[in-house]
């Protein structure tokens, strides 16, 4: 598979964000029951997302279309992809999502990773301005949330699936900064300073785990090039991790993919892609002139090339949520 995001391989991956989104089933549902009534299909639950086996992955395949269509508007897939975030995107969709998490019980659901997502899909919705504003009254109630969250979380989650923190984070400042909210820009800011702030000396011998597929190191790096200044950043990155070198193509191996159907081993792909991109990020962030740069560049590549060739799985462990990934990793 190519490197680029050509219009073909663009259709192929809106093709099957297209289909993963009205799929109802299966369906793995994660569901606050306060009583027998709250026992109800997944479409019942969330109207506007309640395909592509889960919540998050849902509101991400909508993500994917929407920049797809925003790097290719004249594309042979523009047309649906435009007429199935209208068809999603509704005020009565989001007014029954909104509905859904305020109800007592689930001010958790989907926190971190759905809600970063969801912020995610409010700044790419930029070029269509009726969409966002439909979507503004569920962006408004998890910008709410953000806040009191992370000032009652004492610790970082560092695990290498969706409860990751670093992960979130660096999705939701990227969306404060887009939508111009201060509020919580400082809010992710100071607790990414007091989670990672003085972290030392990490290391990938214990990554991947079986059912990663983000690295909790690189995802930690990746926010912090998010809040630093570049000098300050390529300080903390030499404290953090010494074991960058200065030079060589052969540092950070990609993970191992299985060929299994499991759902759980399908995350495995993801890990090489999402270390791509924040290792891109993260030599982005760097000043020009150090020479990790050149180290981190090469491993991303590395991974880009290994994710991608898992991108096109027929399997719906992988389909219904890796291209989204593969759109992350290209563009």
């Amino acid at each position: 598979m190519s490197n680029t995001l050509d219009t073909e391989l663009a259709a192929r991956l809106a093709g099957m964000a297209l289909d993963s989104i009205r799929r109802e089933y299966p369906n793995h549902v994660s569901h606050w029951l306060n009583d027998d009534t709250d026992a109800r299909t997944p479409r019942e639950l969330h109207p506007a997302f309640f395909g592509c086996l889960d919540w998050h992955s849902a509101v991400h395949n909508h993500w994917l279309l929407a920049r797809l269509l925003s790097r290719f508007p004249e594309a042979g897939f523009a047309r649906p992809a435009q007429a199935l975030l209208e068809e999603q995107l509704t005020a009565r969709n989001i007014a029954g999502e909104c509905e859904y998490l305020a109800t007592p019980g689930r001010q958790g659901f989907e926190r971190p990773y759905g809600w970063a997502w969801l912020l995610a899909l409010d700044a790419e919705l930029a070029p269509w301005p009726a969409l966002r504003s439909t979507l503004g009254p569920l962006v408004g109630l998890i910008a709410e949330w953000i806040g009191p969250w992370l000032g009652a979380l004492p610790y970082p989650v560092r695990a290498g699936e969706h409860s990751n923190t670093a992960f979130g984070l660096a999705l939701m400042l990227d969306w404060a900064r887009e939508s111009g909210n201060r509020t919580v820009e400082e809010e992710i800011t100071d607790a990414a300073g007091r989670f990672y702030g003085e972290d030392r000396g990490a290391s990938f011998a214990w990554e991947p785990s079986g059912h990663d597929f983000i690295s909790p190191v690189l995802a930690e790096a990746d926010v912090m090039s998010r809040v630093l200044a570049p000098d300050k950043f390529g300080d903390w990155l030499e404290r953090f991790l010494p074991a960058i070198p200065a030079e060589g193509n052969g540092w950070l191996t990609p993970a191992v993919m299985p060929e299994s159907t499991d759902y759980k081993l399908a995350h495995l792909p993801g890990v090489n892609l999402s270390r791509s991109w924040m290792l891109e990020t993260i030599c982005s962030r760097l000043p020009e002139t150090d020479p990790r740069r050149a180290v981190l560049a090469a491993a991303a590549q590395t991974h880009v090339e290994a994710g991608l060739s898992a991108v096109l799985r027929a399997d719906y462990g992988a389909s219904h949520w890796l291209p989204t990934f593969a759109v992350r990793a290209l563009t």
